[in-house]
């Protein structure tokens, strides 16, 4: 697998992963019926604000990850792709590139996602309610994370 940046050539594929990967993400916080495409949400959630990295795992882009100067603004992965180290390797390239404090938000009921942050060292410290961003028209609750590694042994 590859970490690269993101290129314009990139947009078709990181349309098609965040529409598969998104819908998995809202179903499981109960909020299906909140899903619009990345082509409707991608100018006005920022995602051209982040630096944005792509996952290539052979030769097809796998997933794809964001971030501004002091948070994880978008992770997604193939789902067909799924539980194969690329959102790992995504998220430890945007932990390795980014300033510190880092923080990121999870869905309510994204175990998967939730499980796989924790593990790299993101800790909960706040949850919160509010308009769903990218669908304001729906509310939901997120946990608020924030990278904070365990010290050297």
């Amino acid at each position: 697998m590859h970490i690269r940046q993101y290129h314009h050539t990139d947009w078709p594929r990181i349309c098609e992963i965040h529409d598969a990967a998104r819908r998995f993400e809202l179903e499981a916080s109960g909020l299906a019926d909140a899903f619009l495409t990345l082509e409707q949400t991608g100018e006005t959630e920022g995602l051209f604000d982040a630096t944005l990295f792509v996952a290539v795992q052979d030769g097809v882009v796998a997933g794809f990850a964001g971030y501004t100067n002091d948070e994880v603004t978008w992770l997604y992965v193939d789902p067909s792709r799924y539980r194969n180290g690329v959102g790992r390797a995504l998220l430890r390239a945007v932990v390795k590139a980014a300033p510190k404090p880092l923080a990121l938000d999870v869905l309510v009921g994204n175990d998967a996602a939730l499980a796989l942050y924790q593990s790299e060292g993101f800790r909960i410290i706040d949850t919160v309610s509010g308009k769903l961003a990218g669908n304001e028209a729906f509310a939901a609750t997120a946990h608020v994370l924030q990278f904070q590694p365990a010290p050297p042994h």
